[in-house]
C-alpha cells in the first residue's frame, strides 16, 4: 500500500478572504499542527501579505517554526501567541479591559488582551484582582467603568465575572480557566459558575479560550461602521 504524501500548504486552504468578509483576519491554531505545517503556513502568509496574522497556542517549537519564516514577528511566550506584522494596527473603537483573577490565569488573559489589541482595539490589562481580596478589583473601578467591553479570566470557583458585571455597564466576556484544585475539574467548575451568573450581561466562552474572548471583546468595542462588503 503506497504511503500517503506529505501535506502541502495548498492542502490547508487558508481563509485569506476573512478580513474582507468579516473585518478580522484568520488565526492559525498551532498546537494541533506539526512544526513543519506551521512553518509552511507562515511562509504562505508572508507571500500573501494579507495583513495581521495571529498564530495561537504556539509552544516554543512551533513559535520557532513561525519565526523561521517571519523573523520580525512578535512572540509572546506567556500567551503562546505570535503576531505578524509585529506592530498592532492603530487602535480604533472603544477600550477593552482584560482582567485576570490571579497570576495563574495570566496566560489566558494575555492571549485575550493581545488578540483584542492586534484586532485594532486599545487595551488595558489588570492582573491579580480575584475575589479573595475584593478591595483589589474595587480599586480599579474607574478603569473598568471606562471600558466598552471587559474580559475576565478566572479559574477556581470562577466568581469574578459576576462581581465585575455587577459593577460596570459594559458587557463582560467571561473566560473560565483550567486553574484550580481537584474539584475545579480543570475549569468545568468555573465554566458552570459563569454560565449561571446572577449578574446580567455576562457572555461565556470556552475553557482557556483567551483568543475567542479577545476576539468577541474586539467586536463589541468596534467603532460604529458598516460591515465589510
Amino acid at each position: 500500500m503506497p504511503s500517503q504524501r506529505p501535506l502541502q500548504v495548498e492542502d490547508f486552504d487558508l481563509d485569506h478572504e476573512r478580513t474582507r468578509r468579516r473585518g478580522y483576519p484568520e488565526a492559525v491554531l498551532c498546537d494541533v499542527k506539526t512544526p513543519d505545517q506551521v512553518r509552511r503556513i507562515a511562509a504562505e502568509c508572508r507571500e500573501r501579505a494579507t495583513g495581521t496574522v495571529l498564530f495561537t497556542r504556539a509552544d516554543p517549537e512551533r513559535a520557532r517554526a513561525v519565526l523561521s519564516e517571519l523573523p520580525d514577528a512578535h512572540h509572546e511566550p506567556t500567551a503562546r501567541l505570535v503576531a505578524w506584522p509585529p506592530e498592532p494596527p492603530a487602535p480604533t473603537g472603544g477600550l477593552v479591559v482584560v482582567v485576570s483573577a490571579g497570576t495563574s490565569d495570566l496566560p489566558v488573559a494575555l492571549e485575550a488582551e493581545m488578540t483584542a489589541r492586534y484586532l485594532g482595539r486599545r487595551t488595558e490589562l489588570v492582573v491579580d484582582v480575584g475575589v479573595a481580596g475584593l478591595h483589589r478589583v474595587l480599586g480599579r473601578l474607574e478603569l473598568l467603568r471606562a471600558a466598552r467591553a471587559v474580559v475576565v479570566a478566572a479559574g477556581m470557583d470562577g466568581a469574578l465575572p459576576s462581581v465585575v458585571a455587577g459593577l460596570v455597564s459594559a458587557p463582560v466576556v467571561a473566560v473560565p480557566t483550567s486553574v484550580g484544585y481537584g474539584a475545579s475539574f480543570e475549569g468545568v467548575a468555573a465554566l458552570l459558575t459563569m454560565l449561571t451568573s446572577c449578574s446580567p450581561g455576562v457572555g461565556v466562552v470556552n475553557i482557556d479560550n483567551g483568543y475567542g474572548a479577545g476576539h468577541l471583546a474586539a467586536q463589541i468595542a468596534a467603532p460604529d461602521t458598516q460591515p465589510p462588503s
